[in-house]
């Protein structure tokens, strides 16, 4: 059975880089039947906070990337991975390394200024294994290196073909530091191997890792799992996202009003398409997706294209739902029945739910602004004679007409700037009616009350 998995470090919030990521690994899961396992990896306990974790997890079931296992914690599997470090010392595949911090940088230094890339150089490794083991015993500080092999290299990538390495230039590196803490490249595979992944799916940041990670997957004696490794997300400076573009993290357009699916729907776009298809549901994904259609270049992280993927979503929704998602994402106080009229118009300049509170609160909160001719005023208050005599809008609208012979814009315009404030808007038919009904539930002035201040803040100006 296929086993993938989502393993976050807890060190910030969810970038969508990191969501589109969980993202792949849920759809190749589903579309194959397989499991979607979530793991935390928290070794870095200077940089590791709860709050993070708690954000993580939070965002990927608001996103709906439901997983079937975990989540698992590396800070609770310490001792499983001291055991393996063991056991390659024991087998002569690693050696405790004694060398200070300051040494290590004095070696990086002397390589750095004759021009060489570093790589550690393996002065520990010609201590015999019962002095280097004496000296552990006798409380004296060492990590452990695994000791990397020469030569050429290569793999198989799902997504990239065959990877090259020249060995030579890796050296050996640290898989348990003298605190006890792994390092990541030694506790994945561990971690891969006990939960039994059989494909990895990850940024191509993580390439350079890959020869280190089979290596000791073959020096323990175990088959890696498949590796695919995916295009970067980037800026429209074609440099990786990052906040200096704007909002990265998956919280930050929960706030911003963009709806979940729609959110995942942009995100699979990121690198991977579905033929000429953009608009899709989860479902729709799961059955499309296949990793052969996922490109090796850098996808740019388009907020306008974002943006559009999110009208469309909100538009397919029936004005019932998107009705209760505006009032959980805003916390409004006005009933469903009210805010389902609401949204059936106002829904259609909105591009965000947030865009979407701004344009109810724009129509209920009325504030006079523009000013209209004296002509224009007449027509006003014939309007306004009409309400009072309890004629509806409609008999309103017609008896305003008749008395000052204005018809289509001489009309609508005036009677606009005097109900809204403004001279331009959503449908002036819908606009008089939600003003009618959140009257009537005490969430705004009358189209009456409206006017009368509206002509008493004309007469001041």
């Amino acid at each position: 059975m296929i086993r993938v998995r989502f393993a976050p470090s807890p060190t910030g919030y969810l970038h969508v880089g990191g969501a589109r990521t969980a993202l792949f690994n849920f759809l190749f899961a589903r579309k194959h039947g397989g499991r979607f396992i979530l793991r935390i990896e928290d070794t870095d306990r200077e940089r590791s906070r709860k709050e993070y974790e708690e954000k993580i997890i939070q965002d990927l079931k608001w996103l709906g990337l439901d997983w079937d296992e975990g989540p698992y914690y590396q800070s609770q599997r310490f001792e499983t991975y001291r055991r393996y470090a063991e056991k390659l010392l024991s087998q002569g595949k690693a050696y405790y390394c004694f060398c200070t911090s300051e040494e290590l940088e004095a070696e990086r230094q002397k390589a750095i200024s004759e021009g060489r890339p570093y790589k550690y150089s393996g002065k520990c490794r010609s201590i015999p294994p019962q002095e280097a083991r004496r000296r552990v015993e006798q409380g004296e500080a060492a990590s452990i290196r695994f000791k990397m092999d020469d030569g050429e290299f290569y793999y198989e990538d799902l997504i990239r073909g065959r990877v090259e390495f020249d060995l030579s230039l890796f050296g050996d590196f640290v898989i348990m530091r003298s605190n006890g803490i792994p390092s990541y490249n030694f506790a994945v595979v561990i971690d891969d191997h006990e939960m039994g992944i059989t494909h990895v799916i990850r940024g191509e940041d993580h390439i350079s890792n890959t020869p280190k990670q089979i290596k000791v997957y073959q020096a323990l004696g175990w088959e890696p799992p498949e590796f695919a490794h995916l295009p970067m997300v980037l800026g429209p400076d074609r440099s990786r996202l990052s906040k200096r573009h704007g909002a990265t993290a998956v919280f930050q357009f929960r706030q911003e009003g963009f709806l979940a699916e729609a959110l995942v729907n942009y995100l699979a776009l990121l690198g991977w398409s579905c033929g000429e298809k953009e608009i899709m549901s989860l479902k729709e994904m799961i059955d499309c997706f296949h990793l052969e259609r996922v490109s090796k270049a850098g996808a740019v992280f388009d907020h306008q294209k974002l943006r559009w993927v999110n009208h469309r979503h909100m538009e397919s929704l029936p004005p019932e739902e998107l009705a209760r998602r505006l009032k959980e994402f805003a916390s409004l106080p006005h009933d469903l029945e009210f805010l389902t009229f609401a949204v059936s118009k106002l829904r259609e300049e909105a591009y965000t739910l947030k865009e979407l509170k701004e344009a109810l609160e724009r129509e209920l909160n009325y504030s006079p602004g523009e000013r209209i001719s004296p002509e224009e005023v007449s027509v006003v208050e014939a309007f306004l004679q009409e309400l009072e005599e309890g004629k509806s809008v409609k008999e309103a609208l017609k008896g305003a007409s008749k008395k000052t012979g204005k018809r289509g814009r001489e009309l609508y315009h005036p009677l606009r700037v005097a109900l809204t404030g403004r001279g331009s808007g959503p449908d002036l038919a819908f606009l008089v009616e939600l003003v009618e009904r959140g009257s009537e539930r005490g969430y705004t002035l009358s189209p009456a009350e409206r006017i009368r201040n509206y002509l008493k803040w004309l007469s001041r100006a």
